[in-house]
């Protein structure tokens, strides 16, 4: 059985490494692949993309851990400190991630007279595909569990439900590739459809505490509605009007 599996994919006398810290390890170095090459591309210097790719990666990864002890784990920051800092262990909040990575990326692409727009589309890549892997190094963690059912298969692959929205996402990137779109529009397209198909999809099944309206099916294993459930129309709307409000006029910056 899926829950049976070791987190660990080798030990090193006391080192243990974990295949979720591999995962999530590789995630990272195809999307910086996939963004140096699209900054050749375009004649980016490729010591701004090493030190922004950098700087976006340590960003979000605290950004992500941080909102996820927040959320989840708060008595952390006072009873066991040193917990917050167990990356390697799983638990990252996906939009704490994007804020911080965001708070870091952006500014300083305008610094360097770059359009953030542009490279925030290319970033697209690494999110689908990390979201793709990391939900299998859940599975492995024995987290992001779906809700039982009375079916024959008895738990919902909640994990496997993520994964499947980032290969959706990520077909449909590399499909609007061909397309002449304006610059953010693939990422602030990313983020509304990835909200809303995680939270119709993935949250629906998802074992997680529900808020205000509390209605579980134990026949289907669904249940409504979790905290991602309850601020989706405000994450849709947030990315609706970053698009149209600030990612078109940001472009008005870069024409030739």
């Amino acid at each position: 059985m899926l829950l049976e599996l070791s987190p660990y994919a080798f030990k090193i006398g006391p080192i243990a490494v974990h295949w979720y810290g591999i995962f999530m390890a590789i995630s990272f170095l195809v999307g910086f692949y996939y963004i140096y090459i699209m900054s050749q591309k375009t004649g980016l210097d490729e010591d701004f993309i090493l030190n922004l790719v950098m700087m976006v990666i340590i960003s979000g990864i605290i950004g992500a851990r941080l909102m996820f002890v927040l959320t989840n784990y708060p008595s952390w920051f006072v009873s066991e400190p040193l917990q917050v800092f167990k990356v390697w262990e799983g638990g990252l909040a996906w939009h704490g991630g994007l804020l911080g990575g965001f708070l870091v990326g952006w500014p300083y692409c305008r610094k360097n007279s770059v359009n953030p727009n542009m490279i925030a589309d290319w970033i697209v890549v690494g999110l689908s595909f990390g979201y793709i892997i990391v939900r299998i190094g859940n599975i492995f963690n024995q987290e992001v569990l779906g809700r039982m059912t009375q079916f024959s298969f008895g738990r919902w692959p909640a994990q496997l439900v993520g994964s499947a929205i980032g290969v959706v996402l990520l077909i449909r990137y590399f499909y609007l590739q061909n397309k002449d779109l304006p610059a953010g529009y693939q990422f602030w397209s990313f983020i509304w459809y990835h909200s809303v198909l995680r939270a119709v999809f993935e949250e629906t099944v998802r074992e997680n505490p529900l808020f205000l309206v509390h209605y579980i099916n134990p026949r289907w294993g669904i249940g409504f509605f979790t905290l991602t459930q309850l601020i989706t129309p405000f994450l849709i709307l947030f990315a609706y009007f970053m698009y149209k409000n600030f990612a078109l006029r940001e472009n008005s910056r870069y024409v030739n």
